[in-house]
């Protein structure tokens, strides 16, 4: 099997790649010009190009399927050299703005959200990806080519920054060396130049993994996905609280070094009559206390077989505004994607089910 090329940072190409220099040509070719077969390099020489053809790919994601959304998102379903798939999300949070003389004040903003892992074993009751199982870690450069695919698909000019954030499929601390690999190369100002702090690792708290990430002085953003704010629920919703409880959790999150312009987002999952009580509003205000954090709400999709409800718009605005009159910062997520397959997993879990009728 050939290597995946966007495996390797440009300091690792230029140490296979002789002489080295090559390695800054074929990371313009690749992140900036997206190049899709090494013949499209014609600033290699010939017998290069043939060799790197020979030993590497530059695509190792076929897209198999896009879902576009009336609010501008597209959902893609990637499929890997195994046959395995994983899904990624671009998101549209701003439609590009003009001048009154027609000229363009701001560019389009986006975020898109990457897959991590084929599956998941975190297995929380709300998931749709926990339906799979796990199968495997995502490689770096499998993370690294869904955004490169999404950008070079939707015509995004490679110095336009977008913002990246792990929460698609898998828990990214369960895959945390390619994960950071990923950031890295995300990063290198000769490739996609995105920096950390434009790059958000969301997990499901991991505490002794968050404290790992925190070490490595990466400079990226952090979101926990906490959805509950007592154990007892936590571990009927996310299984994992088990080993992680929500007091490592936010011990964790304490020594987690923060940009000081930055806050640790909690991610909090409202699900109708679980947990979008006020009585769970003062219970998240005195867990985060002395945190620098932001709360996300966010609205549970509801997808076919679940018992979980999404909530009601009145409840999610009492919960966000007992937590700002209190001095929390709390924003409801808007959400995206609700005429498409917006669920994390669904995309993958309706190809599954397609093929398994077909072979049946």
């Amino acid at each position: 099997m050939k290597k995946i090329l966007q495996d390797y940072t440009k300091e690792e190409l230029g140490e296979m790649i002789k002489p080295s220099f090559r390695a800054k040509q074929i990371y313009d070719w690749t992140y900036h010009k997206y190049a899709s077969t090494f013949e499209e390099m014609k600033n290699l020489p010939k017998a290069m190009r043939t060799d790197l053809d020979s030993e590497f790919t530059l695509r190792p994601l076929k897209t198999i399927q896009v879902q576009d959304s009336m609010d501008g998102s597209r959902k893609y379903l990637f499929e890997l050299h195994d046959g395995h798939t994983v899904e990624a999300v671009l998101l549209l949070m701003r439609e590009a703005q003009y001048h009154e003389d027609g000229t363009l004040k701001h560019h389009r903003r986006y975020t898109v959200c990457i897959s991590s892992q084929v599956g998941c074993k975190v297995g929380c009751a709300f998931c749709l990806t926990a339906k799979g199982g796990f199968m495997r870690n995502l490689t770096a450069g499998e993370i690294v080519s869904q955004l490169l695919m999404i950008k070079a698909d939707n015509d995004i000019d490679a110095n336009r920054r977008v913002n990246i954030v792990y929460m698609g499929m898998g828990e990214p601390l369960d895959n945390l060396d390619n994960v950071a690999k990923a950031i890295k190369i995300f990063a290198d100002p000769e490739g996609m130049a995105i920096s950390p702090n434009r790059q958000t690792v969301s997990t499901s708290g991991l505490s002794s993994k968050i404290e790992r990430l925190g070490k490595m002085g990466l400079g990226i953003n952090l979101a926990i996905s906490l959805h509950a704010v007592d154990d007892e629920l936590r571990q009927q919703l996310m299984p994992i609280n088990k080993a992680y409880n929500i007091e490592s959790i936010i011990t964790a999150v304490k020594n987690f070094p923060v940009n000081d312009r930055k806050r640790v987002m909690f991610e909090y999952l409202v699900i109708k009559d679980v947990n979008d009580d006020i009585s769970a509003a003062k219970k998240l205000l005195k867990l985060l206390n002395g945190i620098k954090a932001k709360v996300n709400l966010i609205y549970f999709n509801p997808y076919g077989g679940t018992e979980f409800k999404r909530p009601e718009e009145k409840d999610m605005l009492r919960f966000q505004e007992y937590l700002t009159q209190r001095g929390l910062l709390c924003t409801i997520r808007e959400s995206k994607g609700l005429d498409i397959s917006a669920a994390c997993g669904q995309l993958r879990e309706q190809e599954r089910s397609k093929n398994e009728n077909i072979q049946g």
